[in-house]
Parts: structure tokens; C-alpha cells; sequence
């Protein structure tokens, strides 16, 4: 079953032709579609879109790059909609020291505010037993001391660039790896190596549409989440196994992380 586990189909980027892509991913063949909310003002976006299209889900979450205008308030608006509503993760939320500017002043305290607001919606997480969708940029280690002491029920660490020895432990503490558009670049060594030597039951596929488009769109394309079966197929031509044990194990991988997403998900009609 072919699932992207991560796509901001809500972007803007998309305004043009939305509608057209959800469609065209259920004619090739992705069962599901996960979209994963950045802001509290986009948490009525991405469920009005997936109650629009069926073969898409959502999560809610506060992004570590849009906490610095987020305030407590948000987090009551998080929780609320998690009650009220039916999100398959906890997400997109994570901590990126890479977009702090590490000569400002106000380094640590940027740091400390994504930190608080990460551990608050790992709270949020393990109270509503559900799953988180991490966004782990230059902060594993960070990352990983917070998931040992929250002990959330797993989860998508997405874009994952780590060491195999961070991998390991994110595996271990439930979690699957998210790889996508870097992959497919043959100079990214260090991304191709790890999805190499992972196993595929700890691997999830994705694409981040529309940001991180893989090699054949160029850089500054727009990915879509229709790009997804062409990831699959190099992680397929990666590991020298057949595309359709990919998309079984991959999608079984996801079923297994995102649970509510299995009660959402039926495969679709691929037409010919």
C-alpha cells in the first residue's frame, strides 16, 4: 500500500490545482495522503481538506518554527481540537536548532521556547494515546532525551538524517523513519547509506510537498505528493528488491505507527 506519510497538501503552492492532485493520487494508486497541521491557523484548513478528500488525513500540531509567535492560548486551542476532532498524530511538532541563528542573542531562549512547546505536545500526545510526527533538524540528541522521558506511543520521525546510531534508538523507542525527495539525489551519500543499511520494517515513505522535491523535479521545483511513486521506486532500486515489497512493507510500516489511520484507509482503484 503505497502511503505519503508526510505533505503540506494545504500550502499555498497548491491553491491552482489541489483538488486535481488529491485525485490524481487515488488514480496511481496512493491509499492515503497524511497532512500534518504547522499552526493553530491552519488547524481548520487541513480538516476541512481532509473531510473533502477522503484519501487524506490529518494531524494537528504547533511546528518548532512557528512557535515564536504561538503562545500558551495555543496550546488550549491544540488540546481542544484534539477532543473534539479525530487527528491520527500529534504533528508536526520537533525542535530545529538549524533555523535558530546561533549569533542572536535570544539563541536560548528561541531554544527553551521550542523545547517548551515540544514537551508540552508530547504531553498532549501520551494524555489522548496517540502518535507524534516529529520534525528533528540538527536536535536528535535533544530529541531523543525528551521521547526516553515522555514516552509517547511512537510515532514518524520525518526527513530523518541522523546516524544509523540515532536511528537505532528512535527504532527502539517506536518510531519509523521518514525518508522522501533527499534520498532520490545521488551526491546525498550519507541519506542513501542509511536507507541502505536500515531495515525496511523501520522505514515510512514521504514527500513534504511541496518543499523537498527529489532530484528529477530540480531544486527548485514543486513536489507533490504524486512524487511518492517514483520515491518508492528508488528505495526499491536502493536495497535491489522489487517495488511492490516496498509499497507492502512501507505502507504496513505506516498502518502500524499512524493506528487511527488504518479505520481511514481503504486502497484506492488505480485506473488504467
Amino acid at each position: 500500500m503505497l502511503i505519503d506519510t508526510h505533505c503540506h497538501l494545504d500550502a499555498a503552492e497548491f491553491d491552482a490545482d489541489r483538488d486535481d492532485i488529491a485525485q490524481q493520487a487515488i488514480n496511481v494508486g496512493i491509499a492515503k495522503i497524511v497532512i500534518p497541521a504547522v499552526a493553530c491557523g491552519n488547524f481548520d484548513a487541513v480538516i476541512t481538506l481532509c473531510n473533502q478528500h477522503k484519501n487524506c488525513a490529518y494531524a494537528l500540531g504547533i511546528h518548532p518554527m512557528y512557535v515564536a509567535s504561538a503562545t500558551t492560548d495555543d496550546l488550549e486551542i491544540l488540546r481542544k481540537y484534539v477532543k473534539q476532532n479525530n487527528p491520527v498524530a500529534i504533528g508536526e511538532i520537533g525542535l530545529d536548532y538549524f533555523s535558530i541563528d546561533t549569533h542572536k542573542a535570544d539563541y536560548q531562549q528561541l531554544k527553551d521556547l521550542q523545547t517548551y512547546f515540544f514537551t508540552e505536545q508530547l504531553k498532549i500526545a501520551k494524555q489522548n494515546d496517540l502518535p507524534v510526527i516529529l520534525h528533528v533538524r540538527h536536535a536528535i540528541d535533544d530529541i531523543l532525551k525528551h521521547l526516553r522521558k515522555y514516552q509517547v506511543t511512537g510515532g514518524i520521525a520525518h526527513a530523518f538524517n541522523g546516524s544509523f546510531q540515532q536511528a537505532e534508538q528512535l527504532i527502539a523507542l517506536g518510531f519509523k523513519l521518514g525518508f522522501g525527495g533527499a534520498m532520490t539525489y545521488s551526491r546525498a551519500l550519507k541519506i542513501r547509506d542509511l536507507a541502505l543499511k536500515l531495515p525496511l520494517d523501520a522505514i515510512v515513505l514521504e514527500t513534504d510537498a511541496p518543499d523537498i522535491p527529489p532530484e528529477w523535479l530540480g531544486t527548485k521545483g514543486r513536489n507533490s505528493p504524486l512524487e511518492i511513486v517514483k520515491i518508492a521506486q528508488v528505495l526499491a532500486d536502493l536495497k535491489q528488491v522489487n517495488v511492490s515489497q516496498v509499497l507492502d512493507i512501507t505502507g504496513t510500516n505506516a498502518l502500524k505507527v499512524l493506528p487511527k489511520l488504518a479505520h481511514l484507509c481503504t486502497p484506492p482503484k488505480v485506473l488504467h
